[in-house]
């Protein structure tokens, strides 16, 4: 559906910024056939159009726009879809949204029961989306808010009250059906009785599928809703006729056995599936719910010098926050004062606490330990870090992996096909059928048009994909797509960064080597001129020497040598400090140092000489340590076929020292930014998909590149924006986790897909009657007719009972995922 004609429209433009830009896009767009006038205001960022006649496709207004350098804005919104059961009915929804002029890209999942749209406002308005979604046969309405919860508790109670409607009449009927003579003791045919209990079932319990199946003929199309709908109609329908005329000549000698029991337990089973369906649904999509809940709902604030409570949402940037043990911390800020331990395991997945004191940085819904805090709001409301985890999660449950697009095919074209079969089969045994051949015709073609609703392929893999998604926030991996969750399960190489991902990222002093002059001694002076100098080299030993409780003097007369060193007076001594070029250069032999300084090199540390007055008095090793998980994480993925590429720009021993203690065998030194990107570039061109895991600026590149990119949480905004994946923490175990979370989840999606095709495969040819000839001459077996019936055709209350089975076991089987937990005794 195309949105109704609009005479003036209003675009925002991104890019321009200045009156030549103006200029460029109103040229730009007044290019475009059907525009009659063009006003681009740059203050707004807006263009507003006139048209002459029926609006232009906005396609081709953003492809001017674009090719004059600037763009068109979009916005997104989520569309709560309602009314949707299978991929047939997502297939439906995805085309009449993208039908809508200004859409951008529409996104439909059936678990979540959302529309992901990104529209361009001005030429498409929300209200627009939910007309072409009702006009489609659905329900629409935008969320805003907090996230409802896929099958609310009112839905749930619906659907369970007409499913015990439908299953207490359907067993009523049975009874009365089953009881010798029980028609005797009514005075009329108990055939209208039957007529009244199933009618209810049949116009009140199944009214949602007649109103799903009516909408989707209306527009030509099919869904799972028009299979439940036909088939219990048919059976419906043939025993009202039955009731109705059984005493006329039209049934003279024919058998006038009535179905109600058939379509009122099809209808009652369908529905016990749905209800089961949902409660699991609700299960599968706990893990936002279970986020949000962690927040707590109010906070005390100083005020006045006063403790004041007050509601979360009404926190603001610099207030200044109370929180006592025990409690969980509102929002995002930085400790003022205090010291206590903060369990963040529901960021991390790590339960060991986290010391938090002064300066130091805390996250709202973590749980405070036994000191109390005061910090200051750093971000609120949904720039805090578990809104972000929360849009993150919502946003990949909403996205669709690459291997939904086939059973979203199949099921698009499923529905009307089987109506075809069903067709063809109540044909063939009308024709071919033992006497009598209408009833098994029409049972048959029943049977197969309730036992092959595709529900359980369209939950397949959106099921799986919102469990392992919601687990992977749980243990501290934030997947960002569905796509990116199932091509972690491919990774084949997994390119490292070397500071700040493979090591700690903070230089450390490691040795204190001196000859006769003591090692406090040697570093209390080093870090008394190294006070004020930005080297982290310098940085390392002033803190080494606060670590130690040493005395640090004030220094003088302090001057750099770029490249090389520094010199300083510390009290009345002379100190200067670097490598052997400086020594040289200040005349100082450096004797039997060199040595050992060479021996601190070979084990990936930077070693720095100390003079005293002229003299060579020791060296300092400074390093950035190894982090101590990182060579068991190699380990572990070399042990699962992956191979581990380290990428860095630090000098080439350096390199093969840190490689060598994390049993890293391939590296890249002095690589540039470029020079990673283009490593991970060659080995995709021989066939391998990258992983790549960094967290400084220069590792966007690569970390775009890759076919994966992990960011660690502690890096930089940048490095995490590039990235697919972001682990909260900064612990190299969320590698491990991130593959083996994906490979359970698209092992439990074959798994679906294998047993909702297989399913159908095996069970739409039994309910087709494929077993007749097998049982034609002597009977079904007594131990299979209450399945099979007499000639080995299916009972129609036993397919919608396999039916609605299905699609309950896809669902249960994805919830196995709640169980995974990420590797341990590395």
């Amino acid at each position: 559906m195309a949105t109704a004609d609009r005479s003036r429209i209003a675009l925002p433009i991104t890019g321009m910024t200045c009156a030549a830009c103006v200029s460029h896009v109103s040229d730009a767009l007044e290019s475009v056939d059907g525009v009659a006038g063009v006003t681009v205001n740059l203050a707004t960022e807006k263009a507003t159009l006139t048209f002459a006649g029926a609006n232009p496709d906005i396609a081709v207004v953003t492809h001017a726009v674009e090719d004059a350098g600037y763009g068109v804005g979009t916005e997104k919104v989520t569309l709560g879809i309602g009314g949707m059961t299978c991929a047939a009915c997502v297939s439906h929804v995805e085309h009449a949204l993208a039908g809508v002029s200004g859409v951008a890209s529409a996104s439909v999942n059936l678990a979540t029961e959302r529309a992901s749209v990104e529209y361009v406002p001005g030429a498409a308005a929300v209200t627009d989306l939910r007309m072409a979604v009702e006009d489609a046969g659905y329900s629409a309405a935008a969320l805003t808010g907090d996230r409802d919860d896929d099958a609310t508790p009112a839905d749930i109670t619906r659907i369970r009250l007409r499913l015990v409607f439908s299953l207490a009449v359907a067993s009523m009927i049975m009874a009365l059906m089953a009881i010798p003579n029980a028609g005797s003791l009514l005075p009329f045919d108990m055939d209208y009785l039957l007529l009244a209990l199933a009618t209810p079932v049949q116009l009140w319990a199944a009214r949602g599928f007649y109103i799903s199946a009516w909408a989707a003929a209306r527009r030509f199309t099919s869904n799972m809703n028009t299979l439940i709908a036909v088939g219990t109609s048919v059976a419906y329908g043939y025993s009202v006729f039955v009731t109705m005329f059984e005493d006329t000549a039209f049934f003279d000698g024919r058998a006038t056995d009535t179905y109600f029991d058939t379509s009122t337990a099809i209808i009652g089973l369908v529905l016990l599936g749905k209800y089961l369906e949902a409660r699991a649904k609700s299960r599968a999509s706990g893990a936002i719910r279970a986020l949000m809940e962690l927040q707590p709902n109010t906070a005390r604030i100083i005020q006045d010098d006063a403790l004041v409570e007050v509601p979360v949402e009404d926190l603001a940037i610099g207030d200044r926050i109370v929180v006592r043990p025990g409690e969980r911390i509102p929002v995002d800020g930085i400790v003022e004062s205090g010291d206590s331990g903060v369990d963040e395991s529901m960021l991390t997945g790590e339960s060991s606490s986290v010391h938090k004191r002064a300066g130091d940085e805390v996250f709202g819904a973590t749980v405070n330990g036994r000191g109390a805090l005061t910090f200051t709001a750093a971000r609120v409301g949904n720039d805090t870090m578990m809104a972000s985890i929360v849009r993150l999660v919502e946003e990949a449950q909403g996205s669709k992996a690459p291997i939904q697009r086939l059973a979203d095919r199949v099921s698009a074209y499923f529905v009307p096909v089987v109506i075809a079969v069903a067709a063809v089969v109540f044909g063939i045994w009308l024709l071919l059928g033992p006497d009598p051949s209408y009833i098994h015709a029409i049972m048959t073609a029943v049977a197969v048009l309730i036992i092959a609703c595709p529900c359980a392929m369209g939950l397949a893999t959106p099921t799986a994909i919102m469990v392992g998604t919601g687990k992977g926030a749980e243990h501290g991996a934030l997947i960002r797509s569905a796509e990116t969750l199932e091509l972690a399960h491919r990774i084949d190489m997994i390119a490292l960064d070397k500071t700040g991902t493979l090591t700690v990222g903070r230089p450390k002093v490691t040795d204190v080597y001196t000859l006769d002059f003591g090692d406090d001694a040697l570093l209390a002076l080093a870090a008394s001129a190294e006070r004020d100098s930005e080297h982290p080299l310098g940085g390392a030993m002033v803190e080494a020497a606060g670590e130690r409780a040493l005395d640090i003097e004030d220094a003088r007369d302090f001057y750099a040598f770029p490249g090389l060193g520094i010199t300083a007076k510390v009290g009345d001594r002379h100190v200067a400090i670097g490598n052997r070029a400086m020594m040289d250069a200040q005349g100082i032999d450096i004797g039997g140092l060199d040595r050992v300084a060479d021996e601190m090199a070979a084990q990936g540390k930077t070693p720095t000489l100390v003079a005293v007055d002229g003299i060579a008095r020791g060296v300092i090793a400074v390093a950035d340590t190894l982090r101590t998980e990182a060579a068991s994480v190699v380990s572990a993925l070399q042990r699962q076929g992956i191979e581990v590429l380290m990428l860095t720009g630090d000098n080439r021993r350096t390199a093969a020292a840190i490689a060598a203690q994390a049993g890293i065998k391939n590296f890249v030194a002095e690589a540039l930014p470029s020079d990673k990107a283009e490593r991970i570039r060659t080995a995709q061109a021989q066939g391998k998909i990258v992983g790549m895991v960094g967290d400084g600026i220069n590792d966007a590149p690569p970390l775009a590149q890759a076919d994966v990119g992990i960011a660690i949480g502690a890096g930089t905004d940048v490095a995490i924006e590039a990235a697919d994946i972001t682990l909260v923490g900064d612990d190299l175990r969320g590698i491990l986790t991130v593959v083996t979370l994906s490979r359970a989840t698209m092992r439990a999606i074959r798994q679906n897909l294998f047993w909702a095709f297989a399913y159908n495969i095996a069970l739409i040819p039994i309910a087709a009657g494929i077993l007749y000839p097998l049982f034609a001459a002597d009977g079904t077996p007594e131990a299979l007719r209450p399945i099979l019936g007499e000639y080995g055709f299916l009972n129609p209350i036993l397919a919608a009972g396999a039916m609605a089975l299905s699609s309950v076991t896809v669902v249960t089987n994805s919830l196995r995922l709640k169980r995974f937990r990420p590797p341990q005794g590395m």
